[in-house]
């Protein structure tokens, strides 16, 4: 990746931010997790590193150095907030993975001619599979009209993003549709900061999405 060229796009076309945050996201959320030992501590400062370099990517210079570590000054800023506001209590890998890594559910269900996925937890580089597994074994049981529900959803990344972005794919093959279902603030920004908004439906309710055929 050229980024000196990447970041002239992104000052021009800052939907181009995205790839920015696919190219280095799991490196921050890394870091942020090697650092507090929390999962979910550190998903959200690799949240916030991410939403306030996209505010102040326009006044960042080229200085022939990896934007990463402009992240990763922004990433530890946040760090050093956390550690000065809250105790440290460094948990093990294995239980962070084991409590949280499997926190997704999935909800199929028939309605208009459209199929119903309805999703709860986190979508992240652990549960994110499970999804796109789902995705792969409707598609290939000629189901071409999706809908994504993500109101009950908590936590959406990368891994996650690309996972939508596939199974857009798949039913695209097939003249299908793929819309999503999305109300929370938090998750819409991460569309807009991407540009996916502009790639997905997202409809605010399932009445919206299923009234539109």
């Amino acid at each position: 990746m050229n980024e000196e060229a990447l970041l002239k796009e992104i000052k021009k076309d800052p939907r181009r931010f995205g790839e920015l945050y696919e190219a280095f996201y799991k490196d921050i959320f890394g870091y942020a997790f090697r650092r507090t030992r929390q999962y979910d501590v550190a998903k959200d400062i690799a949240a916030e590193t991410f939403l306030k370099a996209y505010t102040r990517i326009g006044g960042f210079k080229w200085q022939n150095t990896s934007m990463l570590h402009w992240l990763y000054k922004i990433a530890t800023n946040e760090i050093n907030k956390y550690c000065r506001s809250r105790r440290y209590t460094p948990e093990s890998l294995n239980r962070i993975q084991e409590e949280y890594g499997v926190d997704l559910s999935l909800e199929t269900r028939h309605e208009g001619g459209q199929t119903i996925i309805e999703v709860g937890g986190e979508i992240d580089v652990y549960t994110a599979p499970k999804l796109r597994d789902k995705i792969t074994e409707l598609v290939g049981n000629g189901e071409y009209n999706l809908v994504i529900d993500m109101e009950k959803v908590d936590f959406l990344d990368s891994t996650g993003l690309g996972v939508l972005v596939g199974g857009l794919k798949k039913v695209r093959a097939h003249d299908g549709s793929m819309r999503l279902i999305c109300n929370q603030e938090r998750l819409l920004k991460i569309f807009r900061i991407t540009g996916l908004a502009k790639v997905f439906v997202i409809h605010s309710s399932q009445a919206d999405a299923l009234a539109e055929r």
